[in-house]
């Protein structure tokens, strides 16, 4: 039986995130609400059923889900207009960043059932990152459809406490711009010895997209990979003495995580 969502928001995130459910079902029924003429264009391009206002819905669509891809500032607004929708029963799914269950449920009738999601920037090529935390009143039938929908994007993962929340946004949220800029200095360090600049690049990120494939199919954690690759008094030890010394990289790493979970704790609690 196919489904019909309601997307509002065609941007970056939302565009990957209804790409990938029509890849999946091209018999899903995309509506979107987005007011940029070209974005529209492009969200109809791909096969959905784009409008520039809420009101301008056709009637009776028979909404199943409704996604909220917009930005934080403007959820509030977005779901003022959906309280006919609420009532209805349809669920509501949010990947606003720092966006809580209670402050979507304070614009929104009682008991309406409600899920945050966490993605990260792969879900553009489907390899994202998408950690859902659904409210008390979201049912098994929403629950299957939301996880069906974002394993188009990535690998899902469930959460039932909201409030590690803010830890998988340090980790899996901001991730991937940990990632890149780890790239970005593998590149130039291979520039540094002597690398042409294109093959530098090609280095640094096949090699750290082939070890997290690596690591992602491997029987054995990390830890132990890294070992395998380290010849004693080799030319990876030699590196390794730098990188590991003191625990400097790992002390760096768990220093930016905490920063990146408390930031996002105090725009919570702005929101």
């Amino acid at each position: 039986m196919s489904h019909t969502v309601l997307l509002f928001g065609a941007g970056n995130m939302g565009f990957a995130m209804m790409t990938g459910w029509l890849r999946q079902d091209p018999d899903l029924q995309v509506y979107v609400v987005e007011p940029d003429d070209g974005l529209r264009d492009r969200a109809a391009r791909a096969g959905a059923w784009p409008v520039p206002a809420a009101t301008q819905l056709p009637a009776d669509t028979g909404i199943d889900l409704v996604v909220l891809a917009v930005k934080p500032d403007k959820v509030e607004r977005v779901l003022s207009d959906c309280g006919l929708l609420a009532r209805s029963g349809v669920a509501f799914l949010s990947v606003a960043a720092g966006v809580t269950l209670t402050q979507m449920a304070g614009c929104l009738p009682p008991k309406t059932p409600l899920i945050r999601c966490m993605p990260n920037t792969p879900a553009a090529v489907g390899l994202g990152m998408m950690v859902l935390c659904p409210g008390p009143e979201v049912d098994a039938r929403s629950r299957a459809l939301v996880g069906t929908l974002m394993a188009t994007s990535g690998t899902v993962a469930w959460l039932a406490d909201e409030g590690m929340m803010d830890a998988v946004t340090a980790i899996s949220g901001s991730g991937p711009a940990y990632v890149f800029h780890f790239i970005e200095a593998l590149t130039d360090a291979g520039v540094g010895l002597g690398l042409p600049a294109d093959l530098a690049a090609l280095l640094a990120s096949q090699t750290v997209a082939g070890a997290g494939r690596m690591a992602q199919v491997s029987e054995e954690d990390p830890g132990r990979l890294r070992e395998r690759v380290t010849s004693p008094g080799g030319t990876t030890a030699a590196a390794l003495t730098k990188l590991m010394d003191g625990a400097a990289l790992t002390r760096l790493i768990a220093n930016a995580t905490r920063a990146a979970r408390d930031r996002s704790i105090e725009l919570g609690k702005k929101g």
